[in-house]
């Protein structure tokens, strides 16, 4: 099955907080280390390369556990990234330390009009994980 998956086109950079990795069924794995202006301005650029070429549902796992503050323009980049109508077929758990830092981002991005990917957010790695992968049917 690996063999089947497209390629991750992703390298390692110095001073870069997050890393990424191919899940199985096909979607990313982004760990982030801190939300520093050099990750985000690199992952803004990934993110976008990645979303040229989504032709079909993609599940990401976002993990920002190891990230104790997510500053409110840090959410704000992030919605508008997820808005982009290419983000159609994507499907996007966000997966936080705390109830607290889950409720912040909720709080920011509480009246956002999502036209693109189904996002939410999660305290839980095995509930991120089952959220993903239920079928499209049971998130609508």
């Amino acid at each position: 099955m690996t063999s089947d998956l497209k390629p991750l086109n992703w390298q390692r950079k110095e001073n870069i907080g997050y890393t990424v990795a191919r899940r199985s069924d096909g979607g990313m794995n982004l760990t982030f280390t801190d939300l520093s202006e050099e990750t985000v301005r690199d992952w803004r650029e990934f993110s976008f390369e990645h979303l040229m070429d989504s032709d079909r549902l993609t599940r990401n796992l976002y993990d920002l556990r190891e990230v104790a503050n997510i500053p409110s323009n840090v959410i704000k980049l992030a919605i508008e990234v997820n808005s982009d109508p290419s983000t159609r077929n994507l499907r996007v758990a966000v997966l936080v330390a705390t109830e607290e830092v889950k409720n912040a981002i909720l709080d920011v991005s509480a009246g956002s009009v999502a036209s693109g990917a189904v996002i939410k957010v999660f305290t839980s790695l095995v509930d991120a994980e089952n959220w993903l992968q239920r079928s499209v049917e049971q998130i609508i």
